[in-house]
């Protein structure tokens, strides 16, 4: 069995996703716990690692680094890459947009470095994945995917990210792909 990601991430209340129009077949839906904006992605770290990092996000807490903050969605775009295309389709953060990058920005190093992994090279984006492709998917369902994410308006999509919680794969992954395994709200 693979080794299981960590990642910290602000927890969105993915309410929203069970309204949204049916996906493509080629895209496996977010189920609404799993909603969530990235702060630090942590890969294959190990547990020790993780916990960690959430240790320097207790500290970075307690010395006032940031409070709750109220973010809105935008359009939802193709993001990350695979050798058939783009991997998520996701949407990006509008209103809070400057206030998430950041605390993305200031964050992230000093998550990653405390963990021991490599730090990312691409400049902040807040976003929220809805939906993940399916690795086998062909060019024609990868632009069914797309077709979708055009149709989607999320503008009216608020949440108030008052909380950051340390995750890892879920047990049981048929309809949740990620589990919290430790939160820490926000000022």
């Amino acid at each position: 069995m693979l080794r299981p990601n960590w990642f910290l991430a602000f927890p969105v209340d993915g309410a929203f996703v069970e309204r949204l129009p049916e996906t493509p077949p080629a895209l496996r839906r977010y189920h609404p716990d799993d909603v969530h904006m990235t702060l630090a992605f942590l890969g294959g770290c190990g547990e020790s690692a993780a916990l960690a990092a959430l240790h320097a996000l207790d500290v970075r807490l307690r010395d006032g680094a940031f409070s709750a903050f109220v973010v809105s969605l935008g359009p939802v775009v193709p993001l990350g890459r695979s050798q058939r295309g783009y991997t998520t389709l996701s949407a990006l953060v509008e209103l809070g947009s400057a206030e998430a990058t950041r605390v993305l920005t200031e964050l992230r190093d000093p998550l990653h470095d405390t963990a021991g992994v490599a730090r990312e090279k691409r400049p902040a984006k807040p976003h929220v994945t809805l939906g993940r492709v399916r690795g086998r998917a062909s060019a024609e369902q990868r632009d069914e995917g797309l077709a979708w994410a055009r149709s989607l308006d999320l503008r009216n999509v608020r949440a108030t990210l008052d909380r950051v919680a340390l995750y890892t794969w879920a047990k049981e992954r048929r309809e949740r792909r990620f589990e919290i395994v430790a939160e820490r709200r926000l000022g």
